[in-house]
């Protein structure tokens, strides 16, 4: 009997403390952050285009992604991202700049482990299981794939 008082205290001050979120509020908000973040890195792609007409467009989508990614590593760094992600929620953690979030945010954590043991090792074991998913659920759909075409 005394759990349950407890507990329903508990969950009566965790409702209180909670913030309020409006659904439509919070899509509106990932919907305009992730926009304008891919707006944004079609225009990077677009500068490097056109100056740098002679190369692939494959060179340019890779020069883009980098470019993206240490944007997002610096804004991680410089404490900004942490407010786009406190405003657009789900609309920063598009797959690219949430990876690298993720990665540079445990490197900072860690880094007084020092530069192996610490940044280098820790920054895997938030971004360790993402990674393992990519290969397996490719490989998966790979062999779906191979199963229903028939081949490669």
């Amino acid at each position: 009997m005394e759990k349950s008082k407890r507990n329903k205290r508990y969950n009566a001050y965790v409702e209180s403390v909670t913030p309020k979120t409006g659904t439509w509020h919070s899509l509106w908000n990932a919907l305009w952050v992730g926009g304008l973040t891919c707006m944004i890195a079609q225009g990077i792609g677009d500068i490097y285009y056109a100056l740098f007409p002679h190369l692939g467009k494959d060179l340019i989508v890779n020069f883009t992604s980098m470019t993206i990614i240490a944007l997002a590593i610096l804004f991680t760094g410089f404490g900004f991202f942490d407010v786009i992600a406190r405003k657009g929620g789900a609309g920063s953690f598009l797959p690219i700049t949430g990876f690298a979030n993720a990665m540079a945010s445990a490197s900072m954590e860690f880094k007084t482990e020092g530069l192996i043991m610490g940044t280098s090792v820790k920054m895997f074991t938030v971004v360790g299981p993402v990674i393992v998913n990519g290969i397996v659920w490719s490989a998966v759909a790979g062999m779906i794939n191979v199963l229903i075409t028939g081949g490669i």
